[in-house]
């Protein structure tokens, strides 16, 4: 099985070489990386001077220049549309370190046939998890990773993960041929965040299943290149807008029965994550974003446009 494995750049050549650098280590051999680099023309000269043109291994790798912010959907379609011919896609973050075992993991529970994409075991830095897979609970417009603050040592039961996830975590998964084919590429519109959940959704209403593989450990810095991962009073108005924008986006695209529960439920939430907090600025943010995501706006936030 050819594997094409998708990063989307922007502006974080560091980054994108030590993921590459991860790659390089890969106990599964048969893939070849494609890079597309949403950050405009310097940015993509920056990530020339450190992408190879083939890993030690031998395996190619393209970088590709957007002809503008296409946002996180649209650089991953741009990577998956330059490999038309593999038989599955790996789409990972800039900001991860794929351990040497991982995309072996990923294909393996993949071939046995009875699931269409495959997500891992994401964990920081310290060995404590971020999620193995995703569950979304559309009315409240929250998305749960499963798993969240356990202990790299502990051993999830993959059956039961696979049991409750609907979507996977967009920083590392392992999409079949056939998940193309049956539900297409992402959707663009979404620019940043939550497309990956409304991909999955997408895709378990097409009657497919979502796998789970225990040994495909990926470390990842989250919130590394957007800020979501700062202190709740210092991040920035990007990542809180879109997620709360696109949040009720989803419930809109997947089940709009059920979007004015999911409205109260996303705004009691908001302001429990901020408010209580006292960050006042990044409750306005989240605000604005929520007020967006009623009035079904899409696509670059309007003070990028």
């Amino acid at each position: 099985m050819h594997v094409s494995i998708a990063i989307v750049a922007f502006r974080n050549a560091d980054e994108i070489a030590g993921c590459l650098s991860a790659l390089s280590a890969s106990t599964y051999p048969d893939f070849d990386v494609v890079i597309c680099e949403n950050g405009g023309p310097e940015a993509f000269e920056a990530l020339s001077a450190v992408t190879p043109d083939t890993l030690p291994g031998g395996q190619a790798v393209r970088a590709i220049l957007a002809p503008g912010n296409l946002g996180y959907a649209g650089g991953v379609n741009v990577c998956m549309t330059a490999s038309p011919d593999a038989d599955a896609w790996w789409i990972v973050n800039p900001d991860t370190v794929p351990a040497p075992g991982a995309l072996a993991a990923l294909v393996a529970r993949l071939q046995l046939g009875d699931v269409a994409a495959v997500g891992g075991v994401l964990h920081n830095p310290q060995g404590r998890i971020q999620a193995y897979g995703g569950q979304w609970r559309a009315a409240w417009a929250r998305p749960v990773s499963i798993g969240n603050g356990a202990s790299l040592s502990e051993h999830p039961d993959p059956a039961e993960v696979e049991r409750r996830t609907n979507y996977l975590l967009g920083a590392s998964m392992l999409i079949g041929r056939e998940f193309v084919d049956r539900v297409g590429l992402m959707r663009e519109d979404y620019f940043l965040y939550c497309e990956e959940v409304e991909w999955c959704l997408r895709a378990v209403a097409a009657g497919l299943k979502l796998g789970f593989a225990p040994d495909a450990l990926v470390c990842h810095d989250q919130g590394g290149s957007t800020g979501s991962g700062d202190a709740h009073r210092k991040r920035p108005r990007l990542p809180i807008y879109l997620d709360e924008r696109n949040k009720l986006n989803v419930v809109r695209d997947t089940t709009p029965g059920k979007l004015p529960l999911a409205a109260l439920g996303s705004l009691m939430l908001l302001f429990a994550r901020y408010g209580r907090r006292g960050a006042f600025r990044q409750l306005g943010y989240g605000l604005s974003g929520w007020l967006a995501g009623l009035r079904n706006r899409r696509g670059l936030p309007p003070w990028m446009a």
